[in-house]
């Protein structure tokens, strides 16, 4: 077949002219640009008259000519005084996507053993409030409110460090409710706790330096300091909180130290005053800085609620970071940063360069429901519910879930964790319940790469109602028999 044959045995084609197809100019831009690209028609190769086109399409000659100038403006078509000819367009198609080597950033191989894909599955998921309790039209009436108050200028990019109304209430919450010292302008508002987590990593340390992470511990900050190129150092975690030895200071000095001291993340743990007090210290001598992450410290179930460290002395290194993904829905994405005074006049600027304002909606509809008392009442509502699903929980694991099991934390929070024999396979007991709604975390999922983990699950309770724990956990034993190391292959 010559070319000119060529040519017209792919534009003869008649195009389709039902109901559901692209329009007549769409259809014959994509075949002649397909055509292009593929090389179909090669470079130089001259293209039928737009008049003979039409009256072989049964088009429009405009329509053929609208497409001849959209891809003349496009390049793939160059027009001179004898007609219409196709340009020199290099497709290098020979290479597939499929097999051809990507070249991925450092940072994004260091973090492909992480794994916090979303999942369909909700029941007993960790992280995930009891959102059929949320309070929606109070919610939308705090919207509506904040929509109609502040239009237009709400609609406009809105303050780098947040709303300075919001910036103020949480500030004054934060020391009433977690005992810090605290003023509205050490206070930046963030989408989300893992916006916060990074921008600590931009403003704090640099490529190379070491950082602490909790071992086991919360993925999320893993991922902030491999993404700033840190090199990570795992810490044990005892009933008393993240242990530090002298030797650490001396071999492994760090620049960040990422902590859960109120409830650690996973196995609820509170670290103790005394280690708390000493690792401020240590932190000062060495220069080194403390993300103090309290992602659920509204939800103390015993006891006195527990004082940020961020408080216990002044001028303490800490970079407070805080969410209320858990204490309201986590689509909101509003979380904060609560950074030392000191740091504030020099870091202002930056920050601004770094982080653009926005969801102001949000944050004047959230200033709005905290100023009115709407957030305190309905945290309040939220800790009994919690407090007694918690106990609810416990009394269910006793008397269904027929594994050994010991449960560790549950002063706080909305999970509990559950150390289980090395026998039964967290990882495959996890991937088993997914069959039945369940989103159960494997407790080894949260070791950090090279560190022995520990065996257990990750029971989130905030979703889940109470009717249906004594249900879920004889599943959950049924899975976990399957899943020992007798029936692992049967499981799998």
């Amino acid at each position: 077949m010559t070319q000119t044959e060529n040519i017209h045995s792919i534009l003869d084609a008649p195009l389709q002219r039902h109901p559901q197809a692209d329009s007549l100019q769409r259809q014959l831009y994509l075949r002649l640009r397909t055509a292009i690209l593929q090389q179909q028609f090669p470079a130089g190769c001259r293209l039928p008259g737009s008049r003979g086109l039409a009256e072989t399409l049964a088009i429009s000659r405009n329509t053929v000519l609208s497409v001849y100038e959209q891809l003349t403006a496009e390049g793939f078509l160059v027009a001179d005084k004898r007609g219409t000819v196709v340009a020199s367009v290099s497709s290098q198609q020979s290479t597939s996507m499929a097999t051809a080597d990507i070249r991925y950033s450092r940072r994004i191989v260091s973090m492909q053993g992480d794994t916090r894909m979303p999942s369909k599955e909700q029941l007993f998921r960790v992280g995930i409030p009891a959102l059929a309790q949320f309070p929606i039209k109070a919610w939308q009436k705090a919207l509506e409110h904040a929509v109609s108050s502040h239009a237009p200028t709400a609609l406009n990019y809105g303050d780098p460090l947040g709303e300075w109304s919001l910036r103020q209430e949480i500030a004054q919450h934060l020391a009433i409710s977690r005992g810090m010292r605290c003023k509205p302008e050490q206070v930046v508002i963030t989408e989300g706790a893992q916006a916060a987590l990074n921008l600590c990593v931009q403003l704090f340390s640099n490529a190379g330096e070491i950082g602490w992470i909790e071992n086991p511990g919360y993925q999320g900050a893993r991922t902030a300091m491999r993404c700033g190129e840190l090199h990570l150092h795992p810490m044990p975690v005892d009933a008393s909180g993240i242990v530090v030895n002298a030797a650490d200071w001396e071999t492994h000095p760090p620049a960040l130290i990422y902590t859960t001291p109120s409830h650690q993340y996973p196995t609820g743990s509170v670290l103790s005053v005394q280690r708390r007090l000493a690792l401020i210290h240590q932190a000062k001598q060495h220069q080194a800085w403390i993300i103090e992450d309290d992602y659920d410290s509204e939800y103390r179930h015993s006891g006195v609620p527990v004082v940020a460290m961020q408080g216990l002395v002044d001028d303490a290194p800490v970079l407070y970071v805080g969410s209320f993904s858990k204490t309201l829905f986590p689509a909101l994405r509003l979380g904060f940063l609560v950074l030392p005074e000191r740091v504030m006049s020099q870091l202002h600027v930056d920050i601004a360069n770094i982080v653009r304002g926005g969801h102001l909606h949000a944050q004047l509809a959230l200033r709005w429901w905290m100023q009115s008392g709407q957030y305190s009442r309905h945290l309040t509502r939220m800790r009994k519910l919690y407090r007694d699903r918690q106990m609810a929980l416990k009394a269910a694991l006793a008397e269904n879930f027929f594994i050994p099991h010991e449960i560790l934390g549950g002063a706080a929070g909305l999970h509990l964790t559950l150390r289980l024999p090395a026998e039964y396979s967290d990882h495959h007991i996890a991937q088993a319940a997914k069959a039945y709604g369940m989103a159960v975390s494997a407790l080894s999922a949260f070791a950090c790469n090279g560190c022995d983990p520990q065996n257990g699950l990750v029971l989130g309770y905030g979703n889940t109602a109470i009717d249906q724990y004594a249900g879920l956990l004889q599943r959950l034993t049924t899975i976990a028999m399957a899943c020992s190391n007798l029936g692992v292959k049967k499981a799998t």
